[in-house]
């Protein structure tokens, strides 16, 4: 594991380097936040960026959602890939949500993991995004990749990866630390060639070969 000095530096480093690092989700409500990061489950943010334009000008509201049909939800959600599960969830939550909830998406971790696909992963998103109180750390593709990399965590699983994560990230950095992670990964530490000579990180990384 890092040092919190090191993590903190780190951090800084990257905020300099991606000053525009924001969600890359477009939402205007906490219920759309909630759609789009279930839709985005092995999925890139451009591709449901693309479907929930349609979706949302018609089913915005739990209520509205509750009543498409599986298959028309289906159809629409069709190009993000994993439809049927995703359709099936999507509807189950809307069902949640206006039976246990009033229709409103709650507001804290634990409520918000009960509710039909949506994990901690996902709770950690909308808690940051949609009410801007992050909770912790959202461990997707990218953050596993550079924590392992960087030596953050040596764990697989993103429930571990992310208290290894709690235990150096000082809370005032939860906000910026979700957000860094998915643009440096996306546009330097990318899976297939990353471009580890560019990095601005590299000193600090275990896999770089000087």
């Amino acid at each position: 594991m890092k040092s919190k000095k090191e993590t903190i530096k780190i951090i800084e480093i990257l905020k300099e380097y991606y000053p525009d690092a924001t969600c890359s989700l477009d939402f205007t409500t906490p219920f759309e936040m909630m759609i789009s990061v279930m839709l985005s489950a092995q999925c890139t943010d451009e591709r449901v960026n693309k479907t929930t334009p349609f979706l949302f000008s018609k089913y915005n509201t739990p209520e509205k959602l509750s009543k498409i049909s599986i298959n028309d939800l289906e159809k629409i959600i069709h190009p993000c890939g994993f439809y049927k599960n995703k359709a099936k969830n999507i509807k189950a939550c809307c069902q949640k949500l206006l039976e246990d909830f009033n229709g409103i998406v709650p507001d804290n971790m634990e409520d918000l993991q009960s509710l039909p696909g949506v994990g901690r992963k996902s709770a950690n998103v909308i808690m940051l995004e949609a009410f801007h109180n992050p909770q912790g750390i959202a461990v997707d593709t990218h953050a596993k990749r550079i924590s392992n990399k960087i030596g953050f965590s040596k764990e697989t699983d993103p429930e571990k990866i992310e208290k290894d994560l709690l235990k150096q990230v000082p809370k005032e950095y939860y906000y910026d630390v979700n957000h860094l992670f998915v643009w440096h990964g996306r546009n330097i530490c990318s899976a297939r060639n990353p471009k580890c000579d560019n990095c601005p990180i590299n000193k600090y990384c275990n896999s770089f070969k000087k």
